[in-house]
């Protein structure tokens, strides 16, 4: 790296910032970790993510109908 005069990016660790010390009512957890479903539209599940582009934050979500695993909603950006 000397010879070729490169120098190594140090970034900085990320720092969750999540609170969870809030007084906001909390969802009820209707599945209790039963991902199983007969019937379509029966039960549906949600994730969200964040990813880092030179245009700032983007959060991208999507639906899943859990009776065929199928994506039935997204993707959906938000800047």
């Amino acid at each position: 790296m000397e010879k070729l005069n490169l120098l190594s990016e140090i970034r900085k660790k990320f720092k969750v910032r999540t609170d969870s010390n809030h007084t906001y009512e909390v969802a009820k957890n209707l599945l209790q970790r039963d991902f199983s479903a007969d019937n379509l539209s029966q039960k549906w599940v949600s994730d969200i993510t964040y990813i880092n582009t030179d245009s700032g934050w983007l959060y991208f979500t999507f639906v899943i109908d859990l009776a065929d695993r199928k994506v039935i909603a997204g993707p959906s950006v938000i800047k």
